[in-house]
């Protein structure tokens, strides 16, 4: 019997793999296929059987109309990568991140499709910063933005209070706030789209609720630099994407932990003066009432010349074993959970929104969201938790 072969256009199917990141060898490993035999498909010597043809479009992430384009769409501009530093000026992405990058790009898009729908304009975000502001007074016209007050942070106690809270304040100023799900932390801790309107900011899912918190800001003032990209908020000497990320991680902490108001903290006034140890509690109880993690609270105490390098240095090591110890106790999140979590809540409400309306099919949902249908009844329960 001959095989059912399928005749899908072979620039395409180069442009699908490569766009997902993934080189030959890999991808067919992931599709189970020799790589001569996937090369041969890409330059149209051979053609896959359907069922080879929707293996690939499960490891591509693509849906299968996409291979019977007659070429490859135009991708999106490459992401300004701020990982980048002298001692690792190349720098290679994940299939997970390059996957992630390239759905954040996809929901913003749908995101503004939807509001089209709905005739809803999306918000018109007027404040800027630049690089030749003071880190502090580009913190004060951040909170403005966001519209945070310190009574507001002083009451969000709870670690995911803090963080759900936080990405509302972000998505009300007109940002939509995605958390990527299968990248190491140790790859990017977030990026950031600045594209108008709708930008958008991605934290790691991975990291410690605070950690993300942090993030979150970190890429809004790069939103507002009109400089997005990928981060690892590592700072080093040296170039000028040095520079913007220093800028970027000193603005947000300033942001989290405003001067005035860390200085006149119980827990900073009550620690004795001049000494620059700080206990694993004080830190812990800055991170709580300010909102930051306890390396970003450290790291503002260093700013404000309230520790040493020295003692930083000491702490972040015993930091990173802790992010270790977590990443290692994650347990297991049911799947509409994760959709919903790393959508955020603007974005999954304007798509539920949308299905409810007739707008979209449930099809759409599931491939907006990231679920499988069968998920969809909890989907719609659930949802308002994350944006209420």
């Amino acid at each position: 019997m001959p095989r059912a072969e399928s005749n899908p256009t072979p620039s395409v199917l180069k442009w699908a793999r490569e766009s997902a990141g993934l080189p030959v060898e890999l991808a067919a490993k992931k599709a189970a296929v020799m790589a001569e035999r996937l090369a041969a498909w890409e330059s149209g010597e051979q053609r896959p059987t359907f069922a080879q043809l929707r293996r690939l479009s499960e490891v591509y992430k693509r849906p299968l109309a996409t291979f019977y384009l007659k070429e490859p769409p135009r991708g999106f501009r490459p992401m300004h990568d701020f990982r980048r530093t002298a001692d690792r000026e190349v720098l290679t992405n994940s299939p997970e991140l390059t996957l992630e990058i390239r759905k954040a790009h996809d929901r913003r898009e749908w995101a503004l499709e939807l509001l089209d729908g709905i005739e809803e304009k999306p918000p018109v975000i007027k404040t800027a910063i630049t690089l030749d502001q003071a880190p502090e007074a580009a913190a004060e016209s951040v909170r403005a933005f966001l519209g945070v007050s310190l009574e507001q942070q002083s009451a969000w106690r709870a670690d995911y209070e803090a963080l759900k809270q936080w990405r509302q304040l972000i998505e009300a100023a007109g940002i939509l706030s995605f958390q990527a799900q299968d990248v190491d932390v140790g790859e990017a801790r977030g990026f950031s789209i600045s594209d108008r309107p709708l930008p958008v900011a991605v934290a790691n899912i991975k990291d410690a609720p605070r950690g993300r918190i942090f993030t979150f800001v970190h890429e809004v003032a790069h939103i507002l630099l009109r400089d997005g990209g990928i981060c690892d908020l590592h700072e080093s000497e040296g170039n000028e994407t040095s520079r913007i990320e220093a800028f970027c991680n000193r603005v947000a902490g300033a942001t989290l932990f405003p001067r005035a108001a860390l200085l006149a903290s119980d827990i900073v006034r009550q620690h004795k003066r001049g000494d620059t140890v700080w206990s694993d509690d004080e830190l812990a109880e800055i991170s709580r009432q300010f909102g930051g993690s306890r390396e970003a609270a450290l790291v503002r105490l260093l700013t404000l010349g309230l520790t040493t390098n020295a003692f930083y240095r000491q702490m972040r090591e015993e930091f990173l074993r802790h992010y270790t110890e977590r990443r290692q106790k994650q347990g297991f999140a049911l799947p509409h959970v994760v959709a919903l979590a790393s959508a955020g809540p603007a974005f999954a409400s304007l798509v539920i929104e949308s299905f409810n309306r007739e707008q979209i099919t449930a099809s759409d949902v599931s491939d907006y969201l990231g679920i499988r249908l069968r998920h969809l009844p909890e989907v719609q329960r659930d949802y308002t938790k994350f944006s209420a």
